[in-house]
């Protein structure tokens, strides 16, 4: 794969002008309140895996609309004091597997949360937790268009509220440092975490790794990769509705959200990347005004810096934490 993109010291000034609703914040605003109507009713039932290290428990809240969502919660066995806690989103069509999928932030001494996405978890990793409101149809097959046609129907206008209540889930863990909280994922979960991180401005730390869902109005017309084409082969099918699409789309862009981080804020992104093109990750970037620092792995497709990033997340938190 060559590079495909703008060069390196063009992504650092790549700043296009936003496309933002002018009642971006008044939609996002309403649609948590009404989610906040609904009791979030947090239930961490003890699980046993032979995890001996580890204190795990299956989780259940109410997200969006007061629909259940499932995660898993994890901290070190017997642990007394309140920890910061790291809440990750996954990546796209990935469910929450199990719990030993996930033990590195807890093996460094964090309480640790990952929420199922709804609706997801039939590729990769399975998952647990159904999309009530998946009736809006028509579609093409995946979730990038599923009720793409209105802002009130999309389907990550769920996902990104459910997002914020599994903030709130983990803070209201009882040994949980809630001044203290994090906010991570890869891909879908990079862009999940964008979007937290601008509705929830006391996130402490933010670490989206070669985000997704960001500057959309490029994106689709820069790689031909999936999941992106699933807009394009939508568009293709339903001519008349593009500046529908894009409008709705402008609500959900990880660079309207980026411009409303206060968190720290570590980024990642893979210059041979079509997946996430590194662009469309520096347009959300060069947006967030917080002290924030990005990896670059020049010559990474979308495994992106994989372990070796994940090291440098976990050196972040423990300058900030010990």
């Amino acid at each position: 794969m060559p590079f495909f993109d703008l060069p390196l010291e063009q992504l650092y000034v790549y700043k296009p002008e936003r496309s933002e609703p002018a009642d971006f914040d008044a939609f996002w605003r309403r649609t948590l309140e009404e989610t906040r109507q609904h009791p979030l009713n947090p239930q961490f039932t003890r699980v046993d895996f032979g995890l001996k290290l580890f204190d795990t428990y299956d989780v259940t809240f109410a997200g969006f609309g007061g629909q259940s969502v499932k995660g898993w919660f994890t901290r070190p066995a017997g642990s007394t004091t309140p920890l910061p806690c790291v809440v990750e989103y996954i990546g796209y069509g990935g469910g929450r597997g199990l719990p030993i999928d996930w033990l590195t932030y807890p093996s460094a001494g964090y309480a640790y949360l990952v929420m199922d996405t709804r609706g997801q978890g039939s590729t990769w990793l399975p998952g647990d937790t159904p999309d009530a409101n998946g009736e809006y149809s028509p579609h093409f097959p995946g979730f990038m268009t599923l009720g793409i046609r209105k802002p009130e129907t999309y389907y990550y206008r769920r996902v990104f509220t459910d997002g914020v209540r599994a903030v709130e889930a983990a803070r209201s863990f009882d040994g949980v440092d809630a001044s203290r909280t994090v906010v991570t994922g890869g891909s879908q979960g990079g862009g999940i975490t964008i979007a937290v991180t601008g509705l929830l401005p006391d996130v402490a730390v933010s670490m989206p790794d070669k985000p997704f869902l960001c500057h959309f109005r490029s994106a689709v017309g820069k790689t031909d990769a999936f999941p992106y084409q699933e807009i394009v082969k939508y568009l293709g099918a339903h001519r008349g509705a593009v500046d529908e699409v894009f409008d709705t789309l402008d609500y959900f862009d990880g660079v309207n959200f980026a411009a409303r981080a206060r968190a720290r804020t570590l980024y990642s992104a893979a210059q041979m990347d079509t997946i996430t093109p590194p662009s469309t990750i520096f347009a959300a970037y060069n947006q967030v005004t917080a002290e924030k620092d990005i990896r670059i792995y020049p010559f990474n497709e979308h495994e992106g810096g994989a372990s070796h990033h994940t090291l440098e997340k976990l050196r972040l938190l423990a300058s900030l934490w010990g």
